[in-house]
């Protein structure tokens, strides 16, 4: 079909996407959807970060050299294998054998995730990008996010507020720092903020030559992020007084998926005229209306493809299912659609657009 021009592209894109993910959402009841099928499609989105970020969809090159669509289908079927053997030893080792998964499964999840966010955009890559062989610096990227992410859950959570329930197993709870809810709103609340300063292209820290080679660039955009992270989160948990799995629902992920669109699907289309820091206040601005506008829609539309499910505590069931439907299965579909099959059936990326295959 012919290619469509942005921000065409990205809205047909995103109408697309979105309908995939109702439909596959409407398959299942709310146990299994918040349950297995969630926590399955979480466990492939490290790698699909990997092989989108790191790799640039360049890796490995007897995919990337294929066309589309049976290009997004190899790299596709690669991020689904990484996750089964993600998701079984997760389940052996977090999770101790217990099925269906667990909160603190889930959230262990979550946090794999969250780290190699970390990894491919603050770091980006360092130091695997010293890494001669770009297929066994991704590699090696993805095994380091998972044994950060495992040192960060078991440091920082703590999940005796389920002590009572038939949730809590008590070989699961690593008795950190945290109670496991907040740990997880605070950790999703980094990545919201790292999308904020991708939408002003990094300024003000473009100003500083010196500031914008890793490790420095890591180093400072991490304090920068961990800083402004602190101060979100202490308003709307704090100061507007939100449970944090409502604030979780409200403020961090419609952010995330909002910006997830303007970035990755527009292609960063919409504001593109457009000088900083105007442009990432614009962006921000529009991101922040698409997430909470389309997690308003969500939310109306949970008691149809699912079922009439309650909000807040004890069991937080609604916002369970609003968090699933926005960053476990919508957000890697969106992330599959634009990175594996660049917008593929609903317009190639042209040829200048994309990133050239790397050879080993």
């Amino acid at each position: 079909m012919p290619t469509l021009k942005q921000p065409v592209r990205g809205i047909a894109a995103a109408l697309f996407v979105m309908v995939v993910a109702l439909v596959l959402i409407s398959l299942f009841d709310f146990p299994t959807f918040a349950g297995w099928v969630s926590y399955y499609l979480m466990c492939a989105i490290p790698a699909a970060l990997v092989i989108g970020v790191f790799w640039h969809a360049g890796q490995p090159a007897f995919i990337a050299s294929r066309r589309q669509p049976l290009r997004g289908l190899l790299f596709l079927l690669l991020a689904l294998v990484a996750a089964v053997v993600v998701a079984l030893v997760y389940v052996v080792t977090i999770g101790a054998g217990t099925t269906p998964p667990t909160p603190p499964l889930v959230q262990a999840i979550i946090v794999s995730v969250v780290v190699t966010f970390w990894l491919t955009i603050i770091w980006q890559g360092w130091p695997f990008t010293k890494i001669k062989n770009k297929l066994v610096g991704g590699t090696a990227l993805l095994v380091a996010a998972y044994v950060l992410a495992i040192a960060v859950f078991v440091v920082c959570f703590d999940f005796a507020f389920l002590e009572g329930s038939p949730l809590y197993h008590a070989d699961q709870d690593p008795g950190g720092l945290f109670n496991g809810w907040s740990a997880v709103a605070f950790l999703v609340t980094t990545v919201a903020v790292m999308f904020l300063t991708l939408h002003f292209d990094l300024w003000p820290l473009t100003r500083f030559e010196k500031l914008m080679k890793q490790p420095v660039l890591g180093a400072v955009w991490t304090v920068a992020v961990f800083a402004l992270t602190a101060v979100v989160y202490l308003l709307g948990t704090g100061a507007f007084g939100q449970d944090a799995p409502v604030y979780l629902v409200t403020v961090p992920i419609p952010f995330i998926f909002g910006s997830i669109l303007m970035l990755n699907t527009f292609e960063g289309s919409l504001f593109a005229s457009f000088k900083q820091p105007l442009k990432g206040v614009l962006a921000t601005v529009g991101a922040i209306v698409i997430g909470l506008v389309l997690s308003l829609v969500y939310r109306l539309l949970a008691p149809v493809l699912t079922a009439d499910l309650p909000s807040g505590a004890p069991t937080y069931d609604l916002e369970v299912w609003l968090a699933s439907a926005l960053l476990a299965v919508t957000f890697p579909l969106l992330a599959f659609h634009a990175d594996f099959f660049t917008l593929w059936p609903i317009g190639d990326r042209e040829p200048a657009e994309r990133e050239p295959a790397e050879q080993s």
